[in-house]
């Protein structure tokens, strides 16, 4: 019996260890108020409030890997630091941006926003101009993401959202029309979750453009940014100083995820590790734990 709760105590530590590295994701949030980046875990838990905090303007937010990469709209530059520590890699990565606004990363490329010129730039991640004038005659956009080959930009000034191509073809201008104020957007499979500022609203759409469900969030306050976590969507409610978590079917989780950021705007979440790397983590944490439990009596 002895040796049978020996055994059993080892399992339950093991399944303790595999859950703890399986939770790996976290939320970085943007504010203009205090030009930082907060970290945070999925359940709202602060991890580090001002875990950067010499941006400048930060309204756009990508991460890769352990790099985090800021669009600073006051200073027209693209700042790189380590999404762990917080220090700084390079904060001026890419400078001479004009209001840089949203920002994606996709293996070595960034794609960069700039509001002020109606444009998206394609730079690699060491900061590199590939193409400054991507794609152009845009209508302030202010926010972008990508889906396998395609992107997908938010155009607040005619509340579209436009599909084009990595190599900046238009596959589809005006994909999405008819929104009020698009913000923002954020992608998961086939469907398309989009941010209404002016009248506080998420809508949901396909790839192909077609409607799901305009309103499926609502009652929101001046929202502005959001992010996909499994089958959750965190969105960033500027008018309340709120980010509020919810299910991509819109029932609320909770409005009041996390309130300790003023100002707050910009949201990414770090992907999910991949399966490999869960699995070599998971047994790392594993032997770690066990060497833990082997330094005590059972």
């Amino acid at each position: 019996m002895k040796k049978m709760n020996k055994a059993y105590g080892i399992v339950l530590t093991l399944i303790s260890c595999v859950v703890v590295s399986l939770n790996a994701q976290n939320i970085y949030i943007g504010s203009t108020a205090n030009n930082s980046i907060g970290e945070y875990g999925l359940d709202g838990s602060p991890i580090n409030a001002s875990l950067i905090s010499d941006s400048h303007g930060p309204e756009g937010i990508a991460i890769s890997g352990n790099d985090l990469f800021v669009a600073n709209t006051q200073n027209g530059s693209v700042g790189e630091y380590d999404a762990t520590s917080g220090q700084a890699i390079n904060a001026a990565l890419i400078s001479g941006l004009n209001s840089p606004n949203g920002i994606a990363v996709s293996g070595n490329d960034l794609f960069v926003v700039n509001n002020n010129n109606g444009t998206v730039g394609e730079y690699t991640t060491s900061g590199q101009a590939i193409n400054a004038s991507l794609i152009t005659g845009l209508n302030y956009p202010v926010s972008i993401t990508i889906s396998g080959s395609d992107l997908f930009v938010a155009n607040s000034g005619n509340g579209t959202v436009g599909e084009y191509t990595t190599s900046g073809a238009p596959v589809d201008t005006s994909l999405i029309s008819s929104l009020d104020g698009a913000y923002d957007i954020a992608i998961a499979g086939i469907d398309l979750f989009v941010v209404n500022f002016s009248n506080g609203t998420v809508g949901e759409y396909t790839t192909s453009g077609q409607t799901v469900n305009a309103s499926l969030i609502s009652n929101l306050s001046f929202p502005q940014g959001i992010a996909i976590s499994g089958n959750d969507l965190f969105v960033v409610n500027a008018g309340n100083h709120e980010i509020g978590e919810y299910t991509t079917a819109g029932s609320t989780v909770n409005a009041s995820l996390i309130s300790d950021q003023p100002a707050p705007n910009a949201i990414a979440i770090s992907p999910a590790p991949e399966p490999s790397t869960v699995a070599l983590t998971a047994l790392g944490s594993a032997a770690l734990c066990l060497r833990r439990r082997r330094k005590g009596k059972y």
